[in-house]
């Protein structure tokens, strides 16, 4: 029969065992999400400008995979850009206009008054079809569409 302190031991061991099980699950968790965010992919720039199609064909995008996405205005024209619904089925990690990074919780839309860039890193979530256009878009020139699995 085992004494107590054999016992004792005994469970001090499994106890450490368990624990060191628990911190090495922890690790490999943070570096799947750390190798999330430095493996993006960086998608075709949607250039936008007065007469441009925003896309030629639609984005094909895999949830949860990390993307990168540059729109550039020529500054032709005043142009405002909406998405809601692509907006809200994707995390958005970071807007950066003019170098200066924006952490947003949530977006609908935007508009380029002259010539610039938007960096938009993100995560798609949801699978389903997403646009980003223009608000009065009545044809696909006028929108890019993405397509999620």
């Amino acid at each position: 029969m085992m004494k107590r302190n054999e016992i004792l031991l005994a469970g001090k061991k499994i106890a450490i065992f368990v624990m060191m099980l628990l911190l090495a699950g922890n690790f490999a968790y943070a570096k799947n999400i750390k190798g999330l965010l430095h493996s993006k992919t960086t998608l075709e720039p949607i250039i936008i400008g007065a007469g441009k199609a925003l896309a030629d064909k639609p984005y094909k995008l895999e949830a949860g995979k990390y993307y990168k996405l540059i729109l550039k205005s020529d500054g032709s024209r005043e142009i405002p850009i909406v998405g809601a619904s692509f907006f809200r089925n994707i995390w958005v990690n970071q807007i950066s206009i003019n170098d200066i990074e924006v952490r947003p919780l949530g977006i609908d839309s935007f508009e380029f008054d002259d010539e610039g860039e938007i960096e938009l890193t993100f995560v798609p979530i949801k699978p389903g079809t997403y646009t980003l256009g223009l608000p009065s878009a009545k044809s696909d020139r006028e929108r890019a569409i993405f397509i999620v699995e």
